[in-house]
């Protein structure tokens, strides 16, 4: 680990980033929890128990109306009619999909994404807007759904039935035989199995098979359950994702574009109203100084000497340019030298903590992002946050790296304060990562941003 300035241990430096005043300046799309995540136990059997018993009813539901509505629309489709019925039978599996997918996240506790369907366009006529449900794929996958979740609807329900009866029956069978007829011509399971006779022997042979059924009873409602839950999450679900994936490649991809706008626009603002003043002004001074040259020289000199100040001013103003688009030291030595050259700027003490891996060998876009984010940090801490101590850690999380820069200021920052931030924003979405900002007001302040190591 590389260290710099050391300061004094600071408790808990980075405080959970879902707190109050917490601000996530590029939401994501959450992974889906692992099955059964908040639910243990008895709980999770009743669940899925649930969830299994009313797949058959509703499963018996929307197949006869979608096989029938698809029979009928079919049959009725050389004559046109046809169409609007296919399309209404669309609807009605929508609604089943939709149902399902609020017993997936009901029952399930599973991250059961809706995906967005198709919308008539404002230019489309009446007939056209009729048909827009057949337009949409997952339409004709909400109807495959309809007549598949019958099939494992069924077999989830016979499952759970049967094990339940096994579980209940076995259990209790001690109680409730005494009202059953007794025939001295029968012989019991008990009996044919070699156990003994008689009603003692029958019972302790149930007691056995009820606590073996009890024993497979949350196997068998899980088994069954994740059986037809996974069909639902392929066909209803999968799509969803396929669609946040693109929006979320849309919108870095615009993020990016953005930044490059704004960024083009503020380094042509900077560049007109700094260095460009003062080359004009240079040449000026270079002007006069060549015309007053034999007539008074000391006027001369005195122009001369201005230039010279307004040229080192613009070298200067050019050098501040050209860090702010990527400094000389990252792009030459890497993330790790580049960081320490700016907290050994920084007025309030700083620790520093990058993992050796990630000091050097990052994509150049990668690093650049990373370094803007500790510089807007640093810039935060002295200008607003009042902080003395101040800790930057840059280290690498499965095929993410995170940058975080913790101040013990006083806090209350937010995007709405500046350009800065949201210049981040976009240059961090732009890379398909996530900025976030934690700052309450009286402290401390997080600036926190992930991006994939690939970018």
């Amino acid at each position: 680990m590389t260290e710099t300035r050391p300061v004094p241990p600071v408790d808990d430096p980075v405080p959970d980033l879902g707190d109050a005043h917490a601000t996530t300046v590029l939401p994501v799309d959450p992974a889906p929890a692992p099955y059964d995540a908040r639910r243990r136990g008895p709980r999770r059997v009743l669940a899925e128990t649930g969830y299994a018993l009313t797949a058959f009813p509703l499963a018996l539901v929307g197949f006869v109306l979608v096989v029938s509505g698809v029979a009928l629309g079919g049959g009725l489709a050389v004559l046109v009619v046809g169409l609007p019925v296919l399309a209404l039978t669309a609807v009605v599996a929508r609604g089943f999909a939709h149902l399902e997918r609020t017993r997936l996240r009901g029952l399930l506790d599973r991250e059961a994404a809706t995906p967005t369907y198709a919308a008539a366009r404002p230019r489309d006529g009446w007939f056209r807007r009729v048909l827009t449900p057949l337009r949409d794929p997952q339409s004709w996958l909400d109807m495959v759904w309809a007549v598949l979740a019958l099939v494992t609807g069924t077999l989830a329900f016979v499952a759970v039935v049967t094990t339940w009866a096994l579980v209940l029956g076995g259990l209790t069978y001690w109680f409730w035989q005494q009202w059953l007829p007794a025939n001295p011509d029968d012989r019991s399971l008990a009996e044919l199995l070699g156990l003994g006779d008689g009603r003692g022997a029958e019972s302790v042979l149930n007691l056995v098979v009820g606590l073996v059924a009890l024993a497979l009873l949350p196997w068998v409602v899980r088994l069954v359950a994740l059986l037809h839950a996974g069909l639902a999450e392929a066909l209803l679900c999968s799509r969803a994702s396929l669609q946040a994936e693109v929006r979320r490649a849309t919108g870095g991809r615009d993020a990016a574009r953005d930044a490059e706008a704004r960024s083009l626009r503020r380094l042509e603002r900077d560049i007109h109203d700094g260095p460009q003043q003062r080359l004009v002004r240079l040449a000026m001074d270079i002007g006069r100084a060549r015309h007053q040259l034999e007539q008074d020289p000391e006027r001369a000199r005195e122009a001369l000497d201005a230039a010279y100040t307004q040229a080192r001013d613009a070298i200067d103003e050019l050098r501040a340019l050209s860090r702010g688009i990527a400094p000389p030291l990252l792009v030459d030595r890497g993330l790790g030298p580049a960081l320490e050259e700016l907290v050994h700027r920084a007025d309030a003490e700083v620790e520093l903590r990058i993992d050796p891996e990630l000091a050097h060998g990052l994509a150049p876009h990668v690093e650049t992002a990373l370094y803007f984010v500790v510089a807007e940090g640093m810039t935060n801490v002295a200008k607003h946050s009042g902080a003395t101590t101040v800790l930057v850690q840059v280290e690498r999380e499965g095929d993410t790296v995170a940058a975080n820069v913790a101040d013990d200021g006083v806090g209350g920052a937010h995007q709405g304060k500046g350009s800065g931030l949201a210049g981040l924003e976009q240059r961090v979405r732009g890379l398909g990562g996530r900025l976030l900002l934690s700052s309450p007001v009286g402290g401390p302040t997080v600036l926190r941003a992930e991006v994939p190591l690939d970018g």
